[in-house]
């Protein structure tokens, strides 16, 4: 007979995050509507971004279980072709090119290092599963030889944090750190822009960053204290920011995916953002695949929030679905029976348990 932890109790947890999913996804979309309305915004990016989250993620649950290994492989092989194929993506010396395209550089690039190590742990054979990993490794070369820092950065991060995952015991303890991370440095970004932090830091950020985008931060605060509860509504910021107005190469967005929220759509946007970065989590949590495999896509995820709280990555579409597409494979059941694996908790929760009668 098969325990509360068998096949039965997988169905029902994964019934629950997927409504979890569509409830967070529908209401991110509904609230855009509604703060769009009463300040007449432009609500297409969010919606966009929105369905390009769920496409992603839809076709991510259909190639996972398909092609647990080929899905990953073919994600990772395309977010690297992307990137070279598509210049406005590199990071070079574009004179045009306004603020982040870096930022998407090094999300693409991190999707892929996470999608090469996530097809790499659901391998069976040792000799595939390294060129896998010397793929992951390729990705932060490549970021290296693009010129994106932070992109070499968060891509080595994942293939560390992905080797590590054979060891981890804890999924749940794993994840709940990886929330902590993403929520830490969206709190310093958050200092920043209220000019809460000492000075000293504030002018090593703008060496980093630029001064440009330590302003950009300030008009989204005060838009937020203009209007916490509604913002100002979406796609407003470019026509209230008087920085923005002043640049020439100006998108119109303060480059920083919570203080957009915060600015476009209050705090009630800010919060459904993080119910969407908080159902992905409790997604990977509570999936199939192996922990490895789940770990490896939220270190993935958890980078590419970081990478959104400084930058403009979410704006691009390529970054939405591909973050979608990630979490779809990482949550999927493979049609086919995964191994087990070396790591004493390798399985997915509750995989393989029988209670005897």
């Amino acid at each position: 007979m098969t325990s509360a932890s068998g096949p039965d109790a997988d169905g029902e947890r994964r019934i629950v995050s997927d409504a979890a999913g569509v409830a967070v996804l529908g209401a991110c979309a509904a609230w855009s509507l509604i703060t769009a309305a009463v300040h007449d915004g432009r609500p297409e990016g969010v919606l966009l971004a929105v369905l390009a989250v769920a496409a992603g993620y839809a076709a991510g649950r259909i190639g996972g279980a398909l092609l647990p290994v080929g899905a990953p492989f073919a994600g990772a092989l395309a977010g690297i072709a992307l990137t070279v194929a598509v210049p406005h993506l590199a990071p070079g010396p574009q004179i045009a090119a306004p603020l982040g395209h870096a930022g998407a550089t090094a999300a693409v690039l991190t999707l892929s290092a996470g999608a090469a190590c996530c097809a790499a742990w659901a391998a069976q054979v040792p000799a595939v599963r390294l060129a896998l990993r010397l793929l992951a490794a390729g990705t932060a070369v490549l970021a290296a030889l693009l010129g994106s820092a932070s992109g070499l950065v968060t891509c080595l991060a994942v293939l560390v944090c992905s080797l590590a995952a054979g060891r981890t015991r804890h999924r749940g303890a794993a994840m709940a750190l990886m929330g902590v991370v993403a929520a830490l440095v969206t709190g310093l970004i958050w200092a920043v822009a209220a000019r809460a932090v000492p000075g000293g830091f504030v002018a090593v950020l703008e060496g980093r960053l630029t001064p440009h985008r330590v302003r950009l931060w300030h008009d989204a605060w005060g838009l937020l204290g203009d209007d916490a509860a509604l913002g100002a509504g979406p796609g407003r910021f470019g026509e209230l920011s008087a920085t923005s107005a002043q640049s020439l190469l100006s998108d119109g967005k303060p480059h920083s995916a919570p203080l957009q929220q915060a600015a476009e759509q209050g705090i009630v946007g800010v919060a459904l953002l993080a119910a969407a970065f908080g159902w992905v989590l409790y997604a990977l949590w509570r999936g199939p695949r192996p922990t490895p495999v789940a770990l490896t896509a939220g270190a993935a995820l958890t980078a590419l929030a970081a990478i959104a709280a400084i930058g403009n990555a979410l704006s691009f579409t390529a970054v939405s679905a591909g973050a979608g597409l990630l979490a779809g494979m990482a949550t999927a059941r493979p049609l086919a029976d995964e191994p087990a694996g070396r790591s004493p908790d390798t399985r997915a929760r509750g995989a393989g348990r029988t209670a005897a009668r």
